[in-house]
């Protein structure tokens, strides 16, 4: 199977053992910077879910590549390049975790009896077996990174990074910082904040907002203690049911992979609009943004696929984008976590889609201020090709919470221009942030410029992708 424009790259798809035990092996996928991989940042992808797989961050989100939507016709599904992804300026290893995710599997079903701490004590050895596969990107600016679930995962993973630089007990990574998008974090922020949400944005009556504001004080929504606040519970839930949580202004579509009760804990609060499969998914509608989910089912299961992608025989008989596998959420919180590394010096990028009902952008916003870090630049707007793209605001410890706006569960997937600016422009490649105006338009063809780069980065040697555009990002250093 060819891969498009990725022919002349560094890729690679491997397997690292996790767990000698029961013969866990978690699966990976790495794609080389179309930038300067010499020196460009690495980038660990982690997928939410929490058992989803990392090719979800690569066909449909941050990837180079991106599912063709055509009709099914039997055929594998097709591939094209995807211009606006974060390979452009950051080499990137997508993983399959935990052990079940994607095509990571284990010899022994006990394997797959993992959850928060295990998965991510998992994911650190992964990694430090990778760079000694790979001494040469030792010295290179390290990110973790990821969205939804993940968003419990990437601090306590950085932490633990930490704690090994700290004692200088394993290969030292060049450990620089985090981001997450669209983050879970354990706290009942996460879920509470569902209901100001759906009030703001009309799903609920102003009089079922403040029924709820009184039966349910103090109350997690997940596990309501009382009657009362659990009966007001299922009406909120009836009727945001009746919109797409992922993005509340996209047709209400199936998802085409099993739900893994994450997000949702113990609570059906806004009801599962999963499709729970053994085998071939549902399919939905062709207008439906889960139609490529769809497709993704029938490419990644095809023999063409799994030999480019190196997936060794008999390992995983089936791929979902998501599995239903039992997992224990032991991190209850993240929120330490999050303080302990920006307190220590790592950057820290926390950004929402403001059309996300599943994680919404006012519980994230909130645990962001509970850490109590002095405002330096309040909140503003930040612009991408003129426009406005979103909302921001920094903290000190290098802490930035920004907001992209029309964006879902999660952002890259559905805004890509502006997710690749404020993304690895904002955090990785410089020491800079968004500011308020722009200082200059640049029209970009065949190279991906921003004002003041001391370098230009390759963008597209393709004809095909030679259309001028434009971005008018205003950067201060600091």
């Amino acid at each position: 199977m060819e891969i498009p424009r990725l022919e002349s790259r560094g890729r690679e798809g491997r397997y690292v053992m996790v767990d000698e035990v029961n013969g866990g092996e978690l699966f990976y996928y790495f794609i080389e910077s179309e930038g300067n991989p010499s020196k460009d940042p690495l980038l660990l992808w982690l997928t939410g879910g929490s058992r989803c797989s990392a090719l979800s961050g690569l066909i449909f989100e941050i990837g180079p590549l991106k599912i063709v939507k055509a009709p099914y016709n039997g055929s594998i599904p097709e591939l094209e390049y995807h211009p606006y992804a974060w390979t452009q300026n950051a080499s990137i290893i997508f993983l399959d975790s935990p052990l079940g995710a994607g095509f990571s599997y284990s010899s022994n079903p006990k394997g797959y009896e993992v959850g928060d701490t295990v998965a991510s004590s998992q994911i650190h050895k992964f990694l430090m077996q990778w760079v000694v596969d790979h001494p040469h990107y030792l010295a290179h600016p390290f990110y973790v990174a990821g969205d939804s679930y993940a968003g419990k995962i990437v601090p306590f993973v950085a932490q633990l990074i930490s704690e090994g630089v700290e004692a200088r007990q394993q290969q030292l990574l060049n450990l620089k910082g985090y981001m997450i998008g669209n983050p879970a974090t354990g706290e009942k922020n996460d879920l509470n904040s569902r209901v100001p949400y759906a009030h703001g944005h009309g799903i609920i009556s102003d009089q079922l907002f403040e029924l709820t504001q009184k039966s349910c004080v103090g109350e997690d929504y997940t596990n309501p203690s009382t009657v009362l606040c659990a009966e007001v519970l299922d009406v909120v839930e009836d009727l945001t049911f009746e919109v797409s949580r992922a993005h509340i202004l996209e047709p209400h579509c199936i998802l085409v992979s099993p739900a893994t009760k994450d997000i949702i804990q113990n609570r059906r609060f806004l009801k599962d609009d999963y499709s729970i499969q053994l085998s071939k998914p549902e399919e939905p509608p062709f207008y439906c943004r889960s139609y490529s989910y769809y497709l993704s089912y029938f490419w990644a299961n095809d023999n063409a696929t799994r030999e480019a992608l190196g997936i060794k025989k008999g390992t995983k008989k089936e791929w979902q984008r998501c599995t239903d596998l039992p997992y224990e959420r032991d991190i209850n919180s993240s929120i330490k976590y999050h303080h302990n590394l920006t307190s220590s010096g790592y950057r820290a990028l926390v950004y929402s889609g403001d059309h996300d009902l599943l994680v919404p952008f006012l519980g994230t916003q909130a645990w962001v201020r509970s850490l109590n870090f002095p405002v330096m630049d309040a909140w503003r707007a930040w612009r991408v090709d003129g426009q406005t793209a979103g909302f921001t605001e920094t903290y000190s410890n290098n802490l930035t919470f920004a907001t992209i706006m029309n964006g879902g569960h999660t952002a890259p997937e559905y805004r890509p221009v502006e997710c690749l600016a404020i993304e690895p422009l904002g955090v990785i490649t410089t020491e800079i942030h968004i500011t308020r105006a722009a200082v200059s338009g640049c029209s970009v063809h065949n190279y991906y410029t921003v004002s003041y780069f001391t370098k230009s980065i390759p963008w597209s040697s393709d004809p095909a992708y030679t259309r001028p555009w434009h971005i008018n990002i205003s950067y201060v250093m600091r």
